[in-house]
């Protein structure tokens, strides 16, 4: 009973929810590299993470009106909304990017979103594999290896923008900038440990 055929389209979603995550990082990426082309980038972005919320309904909706869950229900809430809350953060630090009009921006924040990408991806792989999430060990050790990671890009990009090399103003823009950055890292460590959490519970 537990993965009846009526089931399996809450792995199709996650699955999808997944993927738009992906796109939306690729676009942050795309404009971090093109300072020209961001607020028509940003455009884009605030589609993909429509279409996230959708996702995010759409399971919200299947969890109401399911039976019988693939598994517990407070965690197929906390998985969907996890990873909505990591594409609001990334659509929210493009956002930021254009209303500050940043420009430029430290070489460090390129390290950061290289690690979003990377776990964007991991994400991706993962998701349609949650049917067997005890063989996603990999996974969730190599997000929380990540997270570290961004934790010490993140310090020293702070630590940069405080070194007197900008002004106030400019020292709060990419402040802000940075910790939205850093918290998408989070979250999407915060979607791993869920899925560990998962993993534990069906073993």
């Amino acid at each position: 009973m537990r993965f009846s055929p009526r089931d399996n389209a809450f792995f199709d979603l996650f699955a999808a929810s997944a993927r738009n995550l992906r796109e939306g990082v690729r676009l942050l990426s795309e404009a971090l590299a093109s300072d020209s082309d961001r607020a028509d980038i940003a455009v884009r972005l605030k589609e993909v993470e429509h279409q996230g919320d959708e996702h995010t309904h759409e399971i919200v909706r299947r969890v109401n009106s399911t039976f019988v869950t693939p598994f517990d229900r407070e965690d197929i809430y906390r998985l969907a909304g996890g990873l909505d809350d990591v594409l609001d953060d990334v659509e929210a630090a493009l956002d930021l990017m254009v209303l500050y009009r940043v420009g430029d921006l430290p070489s460090g924040v390129g390290d950061l979103v290289d690690v979003l990408d990377r776990a964007a991806e991991l994400t991706a792989d993962a998701m349609p594999r949650l049917q067997t999430p005890s063989e996603l060990t990999d996974y969730w050790i190599e997000v929380n290896r990540l997270e570290n990671q961004a934790d010490q890009d993140y310090r020293r990009l702070l630590a940069r923008i405080f070194s007197g090399e900008y002004d106030a103003l400019t020292v709060h823009k990419l402040k802000d900038v940075i910790s939205t950055l850093e918290s998408a890292v989070d979250g999407f460590e915060t979607v791993a440990n869920i899925v560990e959490q998962i993993a534990i519970k069906e073993s």
